[in-house]
């Protein structure tokens, strides 16, 4: 096996760690896909568990994109597809685990990490179109989709790299698509507000 092939594997298999899954059942609070919404991610845990079980899975969340990133960034400077490719596969590990039957979580998190790495100027415009959304209507879903929704415009405003732009698309793209549910229940009225 190649030393990318590798690179990808690790990626995938860090990516799949479900870090909220751990710290809720290390906490005694059981499995924390029987409670709440029944999501591994950190608004799931921070109702559940608190807000520094939530704090701690995002934080736990984001690191499972970032390093993966940052290490494809050291071993392969020059090739911005195995970086986006890299990328891909921490995430997908998320959403995806394969410790889990393969259900994970929604990536917000796990994309943050990601690119705090590939575009940090684009993530924090982004995260102040999430926290601007979050304040005015208090969903963390509705932010998570719109924050998605303008990520990819950044990082062609930014990086001017067409390998991140299509994997950005492919990131955002699965986000919004594994919110469909939260969708459905904005459209109703009837999603769960965020309380701090």
């Amino acid at each position: 096996m190649s030393g990318f092939s590798l690179m990808l594997a690790a990626a995938y298999l860090i990516g799949a760690i479900p870090c909220g899954l751990v710290l809720t059942r290390l906490m005694g609070l059981g499995d924390i896909r029987q409670a709440g919404s029944g999501n591994i991610g950190a608004t799931n845990v921070y109702r559940v568990g608190g807000r520094g079980l939530g704090v701690a899975t995002l934080v736990l969340d984001a690191l499972k994109g970032l390093l993966p990133v940052l290490a494809a960034m050291q071993l392969f400077p020059e090739s911005p597809w195995k970086l986006s490719l890299v990328a891909a596969a921490a995430f997908l590990g998320h959403c995806y685990p394969v410790y889990l039957g393969f259900k994970g979580g929604k990536g917000v998190a796990t994309g943050l990490g990601i690119y705090l790495v590939l575009s940090p100027l684009a993530v924090l415009i982004a995260l102040g179109v999430f926290a601007g959304v979050l304040w005015k209507w208090s969903y963390v879903s509705l932010a998570s989709l719109c924050a998605a929704g303008v990520i990819p415009l950044l990082v062609v405003v930014f990086e001017r790299s067409l390998p991140l732009f299509l994997v950005t698309l492919f990131i955002s793209g699965m986000v919004i698509w594994r919110h469909r549910g939260n969708i459905e229940r904005l459209l109703n009225g009837t999603e769960n507000r965020f309380r701090a």
